[in-house]
């Protein structure tokens, strides 16, 4: 089975991560990855050839729709309540520079 996970693999696994341990979690973080690796190691043990994947908690049929074209909101009713369009957008006052011009 596993070897044993070392502090000083502890100690690259961080560094490649980026994290920062106290020399007296090293131990801790050893042990619970060796754990992780023993479950691993069982796990692949377990012969799983005819037994299909689990993709999703719940039982779906489909969850696809058809995809079909919808006739859309007419613009000029979508825009009833706008104050003021440009070249077919709503124009609204700019938000770096307090709403000045030229921002």
């Amino acid at each position: 089975m596993s070897t044993g996970i070392t502090e000083e693999q502890v100690r690259e696994i961080a560094r490649l991560a980026k994290l920062e341990f106290e020399d007296k979690e090293l131990p801790v973080f050893a042990d619970e990855l060796e754990n992780i690796v023993e479950m691993v190691e069982k796990l692949e043990q377990v012969n799983t050839k005819n037994v299909p994947g689990t993709y999703h908690g719940i039982v779906l049929d489909s969850v696809m729709r058809e995809d079909k074209a919808e006739e859309g909101t007419d613009r000029d009713e979508l825009f009833s309540n706008v104050k003021e369009t440009e070249e077919g957008f709503i124009k609204v006052p700019a938000m770096i520079d307090n709403g000045e011009a030229g921002a």
